[in-house]
């Protein structure tokens, strides 16, 4: 149930039809791992919590530096040096103290992941690298737990949404290695990947809408274009294939 409060806090979007009181407690009863908690981790995660998302999960092992602070708009220059999911989880409850906010300070990988994601009912890829992102993906397709996957460089980013056994995974495009060392990219553009990620999740929870599956879209800031691509899925794909 929503008490009193929690009826002022989100009745703009309970009077959405699509949404309503039904929708606004089934985000109430959700629960969200958010993988990253940077660039993209800061916008995803601040929009999922003001809609009213019970349990927000964030993963990270690192400390906020002051690199960061151009893009990772929840870390504050007094936050330098303090894990960032602990950052995160002091503005996250300041702005929304219904909202549960776990902290796992740990580094993602193969040993950890299927522990760290099971039971929750969407997840975030707000990762830097594509080693990280296809754990993640294989995990997910594990666990059957949707995804959505978020990555920038430089003036651009893209989105896809994963649902296992349904719809093409992020290795059904074919990726490329990480770029070793620092990758460049100006603050916006996480900020407009970020929320696209959130609205997807929240899309997916509430099943409205369409999401991004077997679909890639593509965002170029400095023409101000959004490309969708078709993402088809590989038959012969070997995370998603069987």
């Amino acid at each position: 149930m929503l008490d009193k409060n929690e009826m002022e806090i989100y009745s703009r979007q309970i009077s959405l039809k699509e949404i309503g009181k039904e929708g606004q407690i089934k985000l109430k009863k959700s629960k969200v791992a958010i993988v990253g908690a940077g660039g993209l981790g800061s916008p995803c995660t601040l929009y999922l919590a003001v809609s009213g998302i019970g349990q927000l999960t964030l993963i990270d092992k690192d400390r906020v530096e002051l690199s960061n602070l151009n893009r990772q708009v929840l870390h504050w220059y007094s936050d330098v040096g303090k894990p960032k999911v602990e950052s995160f989880k002091e503005k996250l409850e300041n702005l929304n103290p219904y909202v549960k906010v776990e902290c796992r300070i740990e580094r993602f990988n193969t040993d950890n992941a299927q522990k760290l994601l099971e039971g929750h009912d969407f997840v975030v890829d707000a990762l830097d690298n594509i080693e990280d992102r296809l754990i993640l993906n294989k995990v997910c397709l594990d666990l059957e737990i949707p995804y959505v996957h978020g990555a920038v460089y430089g003036f651009e980013g893209e989105v896809m949404t994963v649902l296992p056994n349904k719809s093409a995974c992020i290795a059904c495009r074919g990726l490329r290695r990480s770029i070793d060392g620092v990758f460049p990219v100006i603050g916006f553009v996480p900020g407009v990947i970020g929320v696209i990620e959130a609205s997807e999740v929240i899309k997916g929870i509430l099943n409205i809408g369409e999401l991004l599956i077997n679909k890639l879209l593509r965002y170029n800031s400095l023409t101000q274009e959004f490309t969708c691509f078709t993402i088809n899925k590989n038959p012969n794909c070997e995370y998603c294939s069987k």
